[in-house]
C-alpha cells in the first residue's frame, strides 16, 4: 500500500467511525481552551479536567487571571506537572492577552506563540479548536501514530517536521480532525509501550503491527 492509499484508508474509515471529534479537554471559552492546554504539556488531560473546574470558576476570563498572583494560580495546578513554571506562564500569558489583545485570545498562529508559555503545538490547538483552522499539532500521540503508521518519512524526527508532511498529505477540511483521530488513536489504541494492535483497523498496512501481529501469532482483523 502506498503513502497515499494509507492517508485515503485513514481518513475514510475516522469518516465512518469517528465523523464529530474534539479535543477531550473541558472548556467553554477560547480563554479557557488555551488555559487548559497549557496546563495539558507533558501531563494527562484527565489531571487537567480535574483541576480547571476551580481554577476557571476563580479566575473564568483573561481579566480575572491577569490580577492574580503566581502563589494564588500554583494554588490550583500544582497537582499537574511543572506547576510552579506553569502558574507563572499563566499569569504572564492573562496579563499580555489584556495589555495587547484587549483580553481576547488571538486566532493567528504569529500572536498565540508571542504569549509566555505557547509554543507551537499549543498555538495549532487553539487553532484548530477553538477557532476551525486547518492546524495541526504534533503531541508525543501523533508524532509516534504517524511514524507507526508510516505516514510520514524516516527524515520526518522533530514534531514541526511531522507536522510538515502531515499537512502535505491530509486535504485541509479534514487536517483539524486528522489531529484528534491521530491523538484518540494512540492515546487508546497504539498506545506507547503496549500497541493493542490485535484490535487496530489499520494492522493491515502498519509496518509496526505487522511485526507485532506476526511475532505473535495474531490473526489479523
Amino acid at each position: 500500500m502506498t503513502r497515499k492509499e494509507r492517508y485515503q484508508y485513514l481518513i475514510e474509515y475516522f469518516r465512518q467511525e469517528m465523523p464529530e471529534v474534539t479535543t477531550e479537554l473541558h472548556y467553554t471559552t477560547p480563554f479557557q481552551l488555551l488555559v487548559a492546554t497549557m496546563l495539558s504539556a507533558q501531563c494527562t488531560d484527565k489531571r487537567v479536567n480535574m483541576v480547571t473546574p476551580p481554577l476557571f470558576e476563580r479566575y473564568p476570563d483573561a481579566k480575572a487571571m491577569a490580577e492574580a498572583e503566581e502563589f494564588e494560580i500554583l494554588e490550583y495546578v500544582k497537582s499537574v506537572s511543572y506547576p510552579n513554571s506553569k502558574a507563572k506562564h499563566l499569569v504572564e500569558m492573562a496579563r499580555m492577552l489584556c495589555r495587547d489583545f484587549q483580553g481576547e485570545v488571538p486566532s493567528d498562529a504569529d500572536s498565540l506563540v508571542r504569549l509566555p508559555g505557547v509554543g507551537r503545538k499549543t498555538a495549532n490547538v487553539v487553532q484548530a479548536v477553538a477557532f476551525g483552522k486547518a492546524a495541526m499539532a504534533v503531541d508525543t500521540h501523533v508524532f509516534r501514530v504517524s511514524h507507526r503508521l508510516g505516514l510520514v518519512s524516516a527524515k520526518a524526527n522533530t514534531p514541526l517536521k511531522v507536522e510538515m508532511e502531515l499537512m502535505a498529505h491530509i486535504p485541509e477540511a479534514y487536517v483539524a480532525e486528522a489531529h484528534h483521530w491521530l491523538i484518540l488513536h494512540g492515546r487508546y489504541v497504539c498506545t506507547s509501550r503496549a500497541p493493542h494492535c490485535s484490535q487496530c483497523p489499520f494492522s493491515g498496512f502498519c509496518p509496526e503491527g505487522k511485526k507485532f501481529l506476526k511475532t505473535n501469532n495474531v490473526i489479523q482483523r
